[in-house]
């Protein structure tokens, strides 16, 4: 199993997703969950057609995140 980071980004009226460890893979949707869920068979899907023509499966990276205090401005 790989696992692949993707970054989630809310739009005006919808979410969109996209793996910098799979280039040109995104996803939309109207929710994050149903974002979520598109991104995966976005990827299924394309990691098929990269295996189809023969060409190497990418590995996922070690993503993460930080957390951090902002202070607010009085």
């Amino acid at each position: 199993m790989h696992r692949y980071v993707v970054v989630f980004e809310e739009a005006a009226s919808n979410w969109a997703a996209y793996s910098p460890d799979v280039p040109g893979c995104v996803a939309t949707g109207p929710t994050k969950e149903e974002t979520a869920q598109n991104m995966r068979e976005a990827l299924e899907f394309h990691l098929e057609g990269l295996r189809d023509k023969g060409l190497p499966i990418p590995e996922g990276s070690a993503g993460g995140h930080v957390e951090i205090e902002v202070l607010e401005v009085a």
